[in-house]
């Protein structure tokens, strides 16, 4: 379970920090953004959550930018896949780590 969990995500080009705080609510805080957003960024979205196995899950949003992210995050071995679209149209994937803060 995710929910009042929160997790560092760090995919080389971005960090964040994820806060789930409901089953389809979560916080992210962008702590270095690179190219891709604005370091120190906040939002509240509201997100599609999926165990597909025990602690993995997939998870899925739309931002207010209009950017929408897709995350496999495989909490048992550290390991998160995401994918994103950004306004612009530009498509990024990425592979990371995923901990428990």
């Amino acid at each position: 379970m995710l929910t009042g969990n929160k997790y560092i995500m760090d995919v080389g080009v971005l960090k964040t920090e994820l806060f789930f705080e409901t089953d389809t609510s979560m916080i992210f805080t962008v702590i270095e953004g690179g190219s891709l957003q604005k370091t120190g960024y906040k939002e509240r979205v509201e997100i599609l959550s999926v165990e597909i196995r025990p602690k993995v899950y997939m998870i899925a949003w739309k931002e207010s930018s209009g950017a929408t992210v897709t995350h496999v995050e495989d909490h048992e071995n550290g390991i998160i896949f995401s994918n994103a679209t950004l306004p612009d149209g530009n498509f990024y994937n990425m592979k990371g780590t995923i901990s428990l803060l």
